[in-house]
Parts: C-alpha cells; structure tokens; sequence
C-alpha cells in the first residue's frame, strides 16, 4: 500500500446472488487525485464505486470477499458503521437529487444529523459550501426558495454542495453530468479540479472526453474485471492492454 492510498481494494470480489459482479479487484485510490472509472454499460465500475461506501448493503443476496481499506482501515470487517463510513465518503448521483426542501435547509441538512443545531454555524456551514461549490452569489438571496425550481446543472451543483457540507475525505461521483447540457458539464468538471484541493475524487464516466480531461487516473473496467489502471495520460495514449486499446478507439463499448 503505498504512503499516498487513500482506498486500497485487495482480491475483491462482489456478487448479487449467483451473478460475479467484480472479479479478483486490486486497486489504490490516492488522496487528494481525481480517480476515472471507464468502461461499457453492466462492466462493474458504478458497483466498484458503490463498494467504497457500502451502497451496496442495500442490495439483497449481496455478498463481498476480499478487502476494502480506508487509510487501511478495513470498511466491512471492522467497527465502523455505513454512517460513519458515509461521514467520511460521501457520493454524488447520477440524476441531480436534491430534498424537495429550501436550498439553506439541502445544505444544513447533513450538519444538522451530526448535531449542529445553532443558526449562525449552520449559516456560516451553508455559505461555505455554496461558495466551495461556485453558486454562493448566484444563490444567496434565494436560499429560502425549494431546490426543485433550479435546474438541472444548478440542482446538481447544490448536492455536490450538501455532499461537502459534513466534510467528507472523498466524493464519489457516479456519472455527475450524464443528465447535463455541456456548459452546466464543464462547471462540474472545473469544480471536480478544484476540489481535488481538499477532496480524494472517484469519478464513474462513460464521456472518454471528460475522464481524459479531469483525472489523474484512469480505471478501465470489462465485464466485472479491471483490465488496467493507470496515469490518464499513459492510459489513453499508451495502452498496455488490446482491450483498453479497442476501447478508448471506440471499437466496442
């Protein structure tokens, strides 16, 4: 494990009954890098991502072999549960979601959970992470008005923003601007950059584009397994596999 993972996954393996989701998994996430997890529909990538803060607890028959480490802390074997865990992980959808409330209470909704009950720190928590999330001046004299008459772009920049509000360490993002135009797309890109500041960043894409011009590292995954990793630039430009090769040359997928 080098000094720098943030997730370590060792010999993974996930399946939904019978079905052998993830195959043999071994990968680190560093810190502080934007992670790209590529490939075709149904090839493991979204319930890899799922895997690093236990979303798939939720799924009936289940069941995960292998190890999965948060600053090699294993996250299924050990005693910390899925809040504390979701705390430190938080996750980004694919359709914005944000709670059919104002956009002040989507924001102070997390801190509120952990405790914070004083207006002027769930003032100060709110302003911070809409500012964090560029939408503090476009927002600031509507915070009472529901989140649901934003757009699409705007709505999804909100629950990046109610994501980073209780601190998470990582964000997960499972296709963040697959439902978005390409102007409110490349807001989310630039964000993503920025927040690598102060966040680790796990991306799931299908846009080869975006991964290419957003991450640090790139995942290829085919049918469950992880057909290779590495640097974006090295990945794209030099693949060291046939497949990672048809792929990004867009012969299948």
């Amino acid at each position: 494990m080098s000094e720098n993972s943030k997730f370590t996954a060792r010999n993974l393996n996930l399946y939904y009954g019978d079905f052998h989701a993830l195959k043999n998994i071994n990968f680190e996430i560093e810190a502080n890098k934007i992670t790209a997890l590529i490939g075709p529909s149904g090839c493991g990538k979204s319930t890899f991502l799922k895997t690093l803060n236990r979303m798939n607890d939720f799924v009936e028959g289940c069941k995960i072999e292998g190890d999965v480490l948060l600053d090699g802390k294993d996250i299924y074997k050990t005693d910390m549960s899925a809040i504390e865990l979701r705390q430190r992980v938080g996750m980004v959808f694919q359709q914005p979601n944000p709670f059919p409330k104002s956009i002040y209470e989507n924001v102070a909704y997390g801190p509120r959970i952990r405790g914070i009950k004083k207006k002027s720190e769930l003032d100060e928590i709110v302003e911070t992470s809409l500012r964090e999330v560029g939408i503090w001046d476009e927002f600031k004299d509507r915070l009472h008005k529901s989140a649901l008459g934003l757009s699409g772009g705007q709505q999804q920049r909100l629950c990046i923003a109610r994501t980073v509000a209780v601190h998470p360490e990582v964000v997960l993002m499972d296709e963040p601007t697959s439902a978005l135009d390409p102007i409110s797309t490349m807001k989310i890109e630039d964000l993503a950059v920025e927040m690598k500041k102060k966040y680790t960043i796990v991306i799931v894409t299908h846009n080869m584009q975006q991964a290419n011009r957003i991450s640090d590292t790139t995942a290829f995954f085919l049918l469950g397994e992880l057909i290779e990793a590495g640097a974006t630039k090295d990945l794209f430009l030099n693949p060291k596999n046939k497949k990672t090769e048809e792929y990004i040359t867009g012969r299948f997928g």
